[in-house]
């Protein structure tokens, strides 16, 4: 067919081969054209075989994508957007902006031409990233994540999804293009949401793209559509489209899987360019971790989670990917000297303060004004019964769905918690370990330990010397043995789990994965409060091991860190011989152990 305007016309052949004319609107050029056309029909066959094969590749492509992408749409005609499915049980991305309006539920569509019900699970509003369950089979098709920052300026890419809602079909819309730029800083818009570490693209991205996929040519997703810069008139796309970078979401998948409402990170430090172009601090909060790991103002900043810093702005692209108590490695010149270590990233904003704008209290509604009454009025009627039912959801829905405050869907929560500690208990056995328990063994080379450690009060024999905890205490106060940050205390809460299981510790919920200084895999964290104190309890996804416990005897304060290795069998129960505490930066020991006992004794491997 042929596309016509003043000065130009463009013809576009089956063989994909575009020719592009000057017209001077005589017949010679018409005639020329015709010619042209008619030779290159002839010559159709002698395209080259790295064309035909370059075609085959994008054609594929663009077909496996196109299965994966999600088509979302609102119920009551309150929207909907795009997104993009990225495991066989129906988990998919989308945009927060995109599912808000459609509340707890809403339809999905594929280009198989099957709508499904789908459920929200996370989400992320800072980011802009949500993350959606279709429910309905457990074969899906899906995107294989890609590694974005592999993502190079001019490399060919394509979007698929639902701009301006035209997939009624359940038929997805295809733009190519290429990327025209990387590592892409979007200040906030309003007070909530920001766009760190963008790839910037002129393939199309239009109102009702956002939430779906960006891929790079093999058909791999590289990142998220969500932003667009249009033209004031019509929201027409002008070539600038955004997308959150797919290694951003992969910092927060974990975390997504919550059904939690999450926060960005802080580093707690505000950053300038000195005279010379350093990245240098030019204020910093005193009760943040990095000033506690020695980040002082006027320090350079040379490296932040692995990457080096050079500008402002890419300090603010590296931060904007993480998410709130990560703990990233940072480098900084003091005084001539390089600092190498992990700080732990605050939240942006407060747990209340995120709550407050993604789930603003409703307004109760004003009472009707009183009007005097005439004094031969009959007595009142009784008001009418209000009816206080909840938002009933479709049988397809409602198993997926668990309301709680300061959740987006605790549901999903809920199955996380259960699947970690269901695989911890059949691995350790540790409900049957009631009692007390004593753990014999040594700190290291320095001579032998034993810990005795009882229902309300922990006692220890230790080369150091002996030393307790008074377990009817307060908690918080009691850091024995010096040095250690409260090891005694962290061993009871290790204890104390295993023996009465999340439900009855207190306060547990899934905080989501992330690595730590000493596991590059991320690791379920699971978080309890018991007396005031709070624990954070790490779990290998692939074995099911405990492998650390962070203790936190008060905020702004550094925990007590206890490492798990070496689990060996006694008796049936797989429990850990070797238990490093680390307090700061500071290795207290290494408890070596020999031997566990419990009222039935119990003896370890040596």
């Amino acid at each position: 067919m042929g596309m016509r305007n003043r000065q130009t016309t463009t013809y576009f052949l089956e063989t994909d081969v575009i020719f592009t004319l000057r017209t001077t609107q005589t017949l010679s050029s018409t005639l020329a054209i015709a010619l042209l056309l008619c030779t290159s029909s002839v010559q159709a066959t002698d395209v080259p075989s790295a064309v035909l094969s370059a075609q085959a590749k994008r054609i594929a492509a663009i077909r496996k994508a196109s299965a994966s992408t999600v088509m979302v749409f609102a119920a009551g005609g309150k929207g909907g957007g795009s997104g993009v499915l990225i495991s066989p049980e129906g988990y998919a991305l989308s945009n927060f902006h995109v599912v808000k309006p459609a509340g707890a539920a809403m339809k999905c569509a594929l280009n198989d031409g099957q709508l499904y019900d789908a459920v929200v699970v996370g989400v992320d509003p800072v980011g802009d990233v949500a993350l959606i369950k279709m429910i309905g089979r457990d074969d899906f098709p899906f995107a294989k994540m890609a590694d974005s920052d592999k993502v190079r300026l001019g490399d060919w890419c394509f979007a698929v999804g639902n701009p301006f809602l035209l997939a009624t079909d359940f038929q997805p819309t295809v733009t190519y293009g290429i990327v025209s730029g990387v590592h892409r800083y979007q200040y906030p818009a309003g007070t909530l949401l920001e766009y760190a570490d963008c790839i910037q693209t002129d393939a199309s991205i239009n109102p009702g793209n956002s939430g779906g996929p960006l891929f790079n040519a093999n058909g791999d997703l590289i990142g998220i559509n969500g932003r667009g810069s249009f033209e004031k008139r019509g929201r027409v796309n002008v070539g600038v489209g955004y997308a959150i970078s797919i290694n951003q979401i992969k910092h927060f998948l974990g975390y997504l899987h919550s059904g939690r409402f999450l926060d960005h990170a802080t580093l707690g430090a505000n950053m300038v360019t000195d005279e010379n172009g350093a990245v240098v601090v030019s204020n910093i909060i005193e009760s943040s971790d990095a000033y506690r790991r020695g980040l002082r103002y006027g320090d350079q900043l040379l490296s932040f989670g692995g990457r080096p810093i050079n500008t402002v702005n890419g300090f603010k692209n590296a931060l904007g990917i993480y998410p709130r108590g990560w703990r990233v490695p940072i480098s900084f010149l003091q005084d001539g000297k390089q600092i190498d270590t992990f700080v732990r990233l605050a939240g942006v904003h407060s747990p209340e303060e995120l709550l407050a704008k993604v789930q603003p209290k409703r307004k109760p509604p004003a009472p009707p004004q009183e009007q005097e009454k005439p004094k031969d009025d009959p007595p009142e009627a009784k008001p009418p019964v209000k009816n206080n039912k909840k938002k009933a959801f479709s049988p397809e829905v409602a198993p997926f769905i668990e309301a709680r405050h300061g959740y987006s869907n605790y549901y999903f929560n809920r199955l996380n918690q259960n699947r970690i500690w269901d695989k911890y208990i059949g691995l350790t056995q540790a409900d049957k370990l009631l009692g007390n328990w004593v753990i014999a063994g040594e700190i290291g080379n320095l001579g032998a330990a034993t810990i005795n450690l009882q229902a309300n009060r922990v006692d220890a024999k230790l080369p150091q010397g002996t030393t307790f905890a008074d377990l009817d205490g307060e908690l918080n106060a009691q850091d024995a043995p010096r040095g250690s940050g409260g090891m005694l205390v962290a061993l009871h809460m290790w204890k104390h789990i295993m023996q009465v299981s999340p439900a009855r510790f207190g306060e547990v919920y899934y905080l989501g994965s992330m690595p730590t200084p000493k596991h590059s895999q991320k690791q379920d964290v699971l978080i309890g409060t018991h007396s005031v104190i709070e624990c954070r309890y790490y779990f290998d996804p692939k074995s099911g091991h405990l492998t650390s416990l962070e203790m936190y005897p008060d905020l702004g304060v550094d925990p007590c860190e206890l490492y798990f290795s070496d689990y060996k069998e006694v008796n049936g129960h797989l429990l850990p011989h070797h238990i490093e505490v680390i307090h700061g930066e500071v290795t207290y020991g290494e408890l070596i152990i020999s031997s566990y006992q419990f009222p039935t004794v119990v003896k370890g491997a040596n």
